[in-house]
C-alpha cells in the first residue's frame, strides 16, 4: 500500500532515486519517514470520520518522545499537546485499552509518592484517577474521573497542559520547511481557551479547548484544579478539543456523543454480515478487523469510503480503497458503492504531469492540509497509481456480480469507460498492449504499483528496471478488468461493447503468456523493463495473476508450488519477494516482507485454480502471526523471517496499524476457503468446494446477503473431511446449497 525506502519507506517517497540509479540521494528523501526508535511509551488510536488520534498508554498526546501524536483532522495537527499531571508529576499507569468495538480509549492511573521539603505529601495509590476518552464530529471528548481512595482527606493539583503547533503530517513523517504560519492562543472565558494558527495559504485554523468546572486557574497552556478530597470523594471533569470550532460547554455532549457512537455501529451491523468460529483466537482476530475495517470508514459525500490507514494515510487513497472494499464485498456489499461512487467523481479529467493525471485515470491519493493547498507536496489529488484504474474497473464488475445491482453500474457505466479508455490509450505508453507506467514529474512517484517503493522493480543481478515499466500484476488486473466489464456491458445489453471486451480480454491472456512467462525461474517474471526486458525475480506479484485469473492452468501450478516452497512461504506467509533474490531482505518494506493484503490476494488466486491445501496453509499462517499481534490486530505488514517454535513473528518497525486492506484480508480468505458464490437470477447463495480449516471447529456466518434477503449458516468438517451444512435462518428468496466439483477452476465471482 504504501511506498517508500526500505526499511522505514513511505508510498509518498516522491523523490526517490531515477530508475536505474543504485541509491537515493539525501535530497531525493524528502518524503521519507525516519525510523527513530521506540516509542517510550506504547501508542494506541481513535478514529471517527476524517478526524483521529494518537495518544501514549497513559492518554497523554506529546508527553513522551517517540510517537507521532496529536489530534489530526484533515492532515493538519489540531493538538499536539495534552498532558495530564500530579502536583506537576506524571501519574503511574495501572492499565489503560481501547475498547473492542474501537470506540473510545479507557486510562486507569494513581499518583506517584508526592513529596514537599523531602516529606511525602501524598502517599502513592491514594488517589485513582480514570480517563475515558473518544473522538466525535471533529473533536476529542475526555472525562476525567478523579477519587480519593484512602482514608484521610487529599489535596493536589491536578493539571493539564496544553499546546499545539498546528503541524501538516507531512511534517510531522519528517519534512522540514523553510517557513511556516503564525501561531497565537487566547483565554477565551474562564473555561475556554483558543489556539489558533495563520497558514502560508492563509487560512485560519482554530483548536478550541473548554473545562467543565471552570478550572481554579487557566492560562493559555494549563488549565489547573486545586482540588481537596474527603475519603472516597470524587471529582470529575469534562475536557473537549474541537478542531472545527467551538463546541458548547456542557456535560450532556460527552454523554450523548458516546451513545450516538454506539448507535453509529449498531446501524453498521444490520447492513453487514458477522463470523463466528469454535476458535476464541480467531473470533478475537475476526472481531479486531471487522472493528478496524469500521473505523478506518469515513463518512464522504459520495458516501462511506474505508481511508487506508493510521496514522500516516487516514485519507482517501484509490487503490486501497477498492482492494478493502473487495477483500469486504461478501461482507458487506455496501462498502464497494461508496468507493465507487467517490473514485468516480476524482476520476481525471485533464492531463496534468505534475499530479501524474491524465483523462480517465483513477485517484492514488487526496490531501488537506497546508502543504498540499501550497503546493509543498503533490498529493492534494495525485495520480500516480498504474493499478487503481483497472482495479476500479474490477471492483464495479464484482460488485455487480455479487448484488445485481446493475443500476448502479448503470450509473457509473461512463466513468468505467473512461477507465477503460484510459487503459488503452494513456496507461500503454508504447501502444504494445500492456499497461506501463512512467513518471511525467520528478515529484511524483518512481514507481507506482503497490510495491511503490523505490528499489522494488529489479532484474535478477540487482539493478532497478528502468522505465516506462509494466508490471506483471497489472496485465492480470487489466484482463480481468475487460472481462468483468464485458459482463456488465452484457447485462446492460450492450451486446458489441461486451464481445470487442471479450476478445481484447482474450488477447492480452495470449501476448502476457508469451512475453511474462519466465521459465528460468518457473514463474511469470516481476516487470517488463523499458527495453522489454523481463525482470526475471520470484516474487509474490506473480500470485496476483492467479487472482486476476490470467494465468493458464499448468503455469498457475508451477506459481503456486513455488510461492509454497520454503524460498516464499515463511510459516507466517508469504513474502514479497523470494529468499535468494538480489535485493531480498526481510525486514525491507517490499522485498521480503510480508503483507497480509498480498497474502489474502495470492490465496484467493489459489482458490480460484482449485489448490485449496496452499489456501488453508496461508489463512492458517496469517492466523497465528496475528494471535501474537496486541489486540489481535492485523498491521500493515511484518517481517518475512521464518517462523520458528515459541516465537512469533518480528514486527516492522513503521507499519500502519490499523490499516484497512490489511484488515480486511481475512474475510478474503473466509470467502476463498468457502467458496462463496451469489447468482442473483437463481436466487441462491453456492458454496463451491467448501472447505473448513480444522482448527476453526465450526464457521457461522449471519445475517449473509441476497438483495433484500438474509441468511445465517453453520459449516463444519469432520474428521473425513467431510462438510456440513445447516440453514440456521433465512428471511426472504433464498436458497443456499453445497456445490462439489472437481473440475471448477476458477472462482466464479471473477469468472
Amino acid at each position: 500500500m504504501t511506498s517508500g525506502v526500505d526499511p522505514t519507506a513511505n508510498r509518498n517517497d516522491a523523490r526517490l532515486e531515477p530508475a536505474g540509479a543504485d541509491a537515493p540521494q539525501t535530497h531525493e528523501l524528502q518524503f521519507y519517514i525516519p525510523a527513530t526508535g521506540p516509542p517510550s511509551r506504547p501508542r494506541r488510536t481513535l478514529k471517527h470520520d476524517d478526524t483521529f488520534a494518537v495518544f501514549d498508554s497513559h492518554g497523554d498526546i506529546g508527553a513522551t518522545a517517540g510517537g507521532p501524536d496529536g489530534l489530526f483532522d484533515h492532515d493538519t495537527r489540531f493538538l499536539s499537546h495534552l498532558e495530564l499531571l500530579i502536583n506537576g508529576a506524571q501519574p503511574l499507569l495501572l492499565d489503560s485499552a481501547i475498547r473492542d468495538d474501537n470506540l473510545s480509549f479507557y486510562v486507569d492511573l494513581t499518583n506517584p509518592d508526592i513529596f514537599i521539603d523531602d516529606k511525602i505529601a501524598l502517599l502513592k495509590d491514594s488517589v485513582y484517577i480514570s480517563r475515558t476518552i473518544y473522538l466525535k464530529d471533529g473533536s476529542l471528548r475526555e472525562r476525567l474521573e478523579i477519587s480519593n481512595q484512602s482514608a484521610e482527606a487529599v489535596k493536589l493539583n491536578l493539571s493539564l497542559a496544553f499546546a499545539n503547533d498546528f503541524a501538516d503530517i507531512f511534517e510531522v513523517r519528517g519534512v522540514r520547511r523553510a517557513r511556516r504560519g503564525r501561531a497565537w492562543a487566547q483565554v477565551l472565558a474562564p473555561g475556554a481557551v483558543a489556539l489558533y494558527y495563520r497558514g502560508l495559504d492563509g487560512v485560519l485554523r482554530e483548536t478550541a479547548l473548554s473545562f467543565e468546572p471552570d478550572p481554579s486557574l487557566l492560562i493559555d497552556s494549563v488549565a489547573t484544579y486545586s482540588l481537596q478530597l474527603a475519603p472516597r470523594a470524587t471529582h470529575t471533569v469534562f475536557l473537549t478539543a474541537a478542531s472545527r470550532g467551538r463546541l458548547p460547554k456542557s456535560t450532556q455532549s460527552f454523554f450523548n456523543g458516546l451513545v450516538g457512537l454506539h448507535r453509529e455501529i449498531k446501524t453498521a451491523a444490520r447492513t453487514s454480515a458477522s463470523v463466528e468460529t469454535s476458535d476464541p483466537t480467531l473470533n478475537e482476530i475476526l472481531w479486531r478487523s471487522t472493528a478496524d475495517v469500521q473505523m478506518l470508514l469515513t463518512h464522504t459525500q459520495q458516501g462511506l469510503y474505508p481511508y487506508a490507514g493510521i496514522p500516516w494515510y487516514s485519507t482517501t487513497f484509490g487503490r486501497d480503497g477498492v482492494i478493502t472494499a473487495l477483500q469486504m464485498l461478501w461482507f458487506d456489499p455496501s462498502i464497494a458503492v461508496g468507493v465507487l461512487r467517490r473514485l468516480a467523481h476524482y476520476q481525471g479529467v485533464d492531463a496534468d504531469a505534475r499530479a501524474d493525471c491524465e483523462p480517465g485515470k483513477i485517484l492514488h491519493e487526496m490531501r488537506g492540509g497546508e502543504m498540499a493547498a501550497l503546493g509543498e507536496i503533490p498529493f492534494g489529488l495525485y495520480y500516480g497509481s498504474v493499478d487503481a484504474t483497472p482495479l476500479f474497473v474490477i471492483l464495479a464488475g464484482y460488485y455487480a456480480r455479487r448484488t445485481g445491482d446493475y443500476a448502479l453500474v448503470a450509473e457509473l457505466w461512463p466513468a468505467i469507460e473512461r477507465a477503460l479508455a484510459w487503459i488503452d490509450g494513456p496507461g500503454d505508453l508504447d501502444g504494445d498492449g500492456f499497461v506501463e507506467y512512467a513518471r511525467h514529474s520528478d515529484k511524483g512517484l518512481v514507481n507506482q504499483g503497490w510495491k511503490d517503493s523505490h528499489d522494488s522493480v529489479f532484474h535478477a543481478d540487482g539493478r532497478l528496471a528502468e522505465g516506462p515499466v509494466a508490471l506483471v500484476e497489472v496485465q492480470g488486473y487489466v484482463y480481468a478488468a475487460r472481462r468483468l466489464a464485458a459482463h456488465c456491458a452484457r447485462e446492460l445489453g450492450m451486446e458489441d461493447r461486451a464481445a470487442e471486451l471479450a476478445r481484447r480480454a482474450e488477447a492480452l491472456r495470449v501476448r502476457f503468456e508469451e512475453e511474462f512467462w519466465c521459465p528460468e525461474i518457473g514463474s511469470y517474471a516481476l516487470a517488463l523493463d523499458g527495453q522489454k526486458k523481463q525482470c526475471k525475480v520470484r516474487t509474490s506479484n506473480a500470485g496476483h495473476a492467479l487472482y486476476a485469473g490470467v494465468a493458464q492452468p499448468d503455469r498457475a501450478r508451477q506459481v503456486a508450488d513455488g510461492l509454497l516452497d520454503t524460498s516464499f512461504f515463511s510459516g507466517w506467509g508469504v513474502r514479497t519477494v523470494a529468499r535468494g533474490e538480489r535485493r531480498y531482505n526481510p525486514m525491507s518494506y517490499h522485498n521480503g516482507s510480508i503483507w497480509p493484503h498480498d497474502n489474502a490476494l495470492i490465496a484467493h488466486g489459489l482458490g480460484r485454480y482449485g489448490f485449496k491445501r496452499g489456501v488453508n496453509a496461508i489463512f492458517e499462517s496469517l492466523v497465528r502471526a496475528a494471535s501474537y499481534m496486541e489486540s489481535r490486530r492485523i498491521p500493515e505488514l511484518y517481517c518475512g523471517f521464518r517462523r520458528r517454535r515459541g516465537r512469533g513473528p518480528t514486527l516492522y518497525p513503521a507499519a500502519c496499524s490499523p490499516q484497512a486492506w490489511a484488515a480486511s484480508a481475512p474475510f478474503l480468505l473466509i470467502q476463498t476457503m468457502l467458496g462463496l458464490e451469489f447468482d442473483h437470477k437463481a436466487r441462491q447463495i453456492r458454496l463451491v468446494n467448501p472447505n473448513v480449516p480444522v482448527f476453526a471447529g465450526e464457521i457461522v456466518i449471519r445475517n449473509l446477503s441476497l438483495g433484500e434477503a438474509r441468511v445465517d449458516i453453520a459449516l463444519r468438517q469432520d474428521a473425513a473431511a467431510a462438510i456440513s451444512l445447516h440453514v440456521l435462518r433465512t428471511s426472504g428468496d433464498v436458497q443456499v446449497s453445497l456445490v462439489f466439483d472437481p473440475d471448477v477452476i476458477e472462482h466464479p465471482l471473477t469468472a
